[in-house]
């Protein structure tokens, strides 16, 4: 299998001089123990997926990490959530010990740090590729490029990405559903991923999927916290300031990986997408994923929000950079529009100075003054004003 190597690694290198924890989240077959067998080849590595040593770790904690060296890697440690206390102790009292911890539940991982380890740890997620960390597939057609995902399984593996999808989404009902909710009839939460796989780019209205699903609107909330704990999909949310404009409170909700999310909505391949009615919000998820992931590759937690009015008029991505915002208006076609700058030049004069930069990411190689190829975002990172 190729290694691509991730842009979050220096991030992580520099961490682990300053911190005795580095814990890192994201995605099922994101990469991250991949990621931590290149950048601490010479740690010692355990992974909790092994039930053996799980249930071993479990009943002596303390004799597992006082003898699994100074420098250890574990694997899913949310299997043993009662390891962290142990691991604090450890650290306070030798802070030469290193320990890297890697999770794909983002929830009760993240919870366990917050008690256990909090000023100990340094927190990262990594999710699959960034269009930058795997530049081959700048040379894919768009709609190859959205239904195939940016998955190392798909991408790095070579594994047919229909065939990868199905069995990801198998293994994900299988271990995280049943291992995070309570829920009983997984025919109506199926029902429900995929009804809010259609949705990808709108805002999330609870009691409307209520009414499609057949179940209550905490249920859809709940399993909407089941999604985001697992790494499925998150919610960007409203911009909210004092100004004299009705402006939307409900959440959009997108999918990690355009990939996942054409298989769940059942696009197999890019001559599918590309006349389907939900290209161009397939398209706007890929972008704010792209945006997303620059953020925490470069270790930031910038806010990213938008701004809608109950007018209906809005900008997609607003992503706060200092005291001002970054803000992007995202389009799917191919030729450029002068229309497309519209909405970011109005909110530009509606908050006036705090507006940074100001950018139209869409398909089209035509590159006229604020507008960049979604293949480019990237290059905002190095990028000034």
């Amino acid at each position: 299998m190729e290694y691509f190597p991730r842009k979050i690694s220096e991030a992580v290198a520099d961490a682990v001089r300053y911190f005795s924890v580095i814990v890192i989240t994201g995605p099922r077959q994101s990469g991250k123990s991949t990621l931590c067998n290149h950048l601490f080849e010479h740690y010692r590595h355990f992974n909790m997926e092994d039930i053996g040593l799980r249930q071993a770790v479990k009943t002596d904690p303390k004799g597992f990490l006082d003898s699994c060296g100074k420098e250890v890697v574990i694997d899913e440690v949310q299997h043993v959530p009662d390891l962290l206390s142990y691991v604090q102790l450890v650290v306070d009292a030798d802070d030469s010990r290193r320990f890297v911890l890697t999770g794909s539940s983002n929830f009760a991982l993240l919870e366990s740090v917050t008690q256990s380890l909090a000023g100990r740890a340094a927190l990262f997620t990594l999710l699959p590729f960034s269009i930058d960390e795997v530049s081959g597939r700048k040379l894919l057609p768009t709609d190859r490029l959205l239904v195939e995902g940016l998955y190392p399984g798909v991408v790095a593996k070579g594994i047919p990405h229909e065939l990868f999808y199905r069995n990801y989404y198998s293994t994900y009902i299988e271990r995280d559903v049943r291992r995070l909710s309570g829920i009983t009839n997984l025919d109506a939460f199926q029902h429900f991923i995929r009804l809010a796989a259609a949705r990808c780019g709108n805002e999330f209205n609870a009691s409307s999927l209520a009414v499609e699903v057949g179940v209550s609107s905490p249920t859809i909330k709940s399993w909407l916290g089941i999604l985001k704990a697992s790494f499925i999909a998150f919610s960007l949310q409203p911009y909210h300031t004092n100004i004299s404009k009705r402006l939307a409170k409900t959440p959009k909700i997108y999918f990690y990986d355009t990939g996942l999310l054409c298989w769940l909505i059942g696009i197999n391949t890019p001559q599918q997408l590309s006349c389907h009615p939900l290209r161009g919000a397939i398209f706007e998820n890929f972008a704010v994923v792209e945006l997303l992931k620059m953020q925490l590759n470069a270790d930031s937690f910038a806010q990213m929000c938008f701004y809608r009015e109950n007018s209906g008029r809005e900008v997609d991505v607003m992503i706060a950079n200092g005291i001002k915002y970054d803000i992007f208006e995202i389009k799917s076609a191919k030729t450029f529009n002068p229309d497309f700058l519209k909405n970011i030049n109005y909110l530009s004069a509606l908050l006036e100075d705090k507006i940074a930069r100001k950018t139209v990411v869409y398909d089209g190689d035509a590159i006229p003054p604020n507008v960049i190829n979604i293949r480019d975002i990237a290059t905002l990172a190095n990028s000034k004003e």
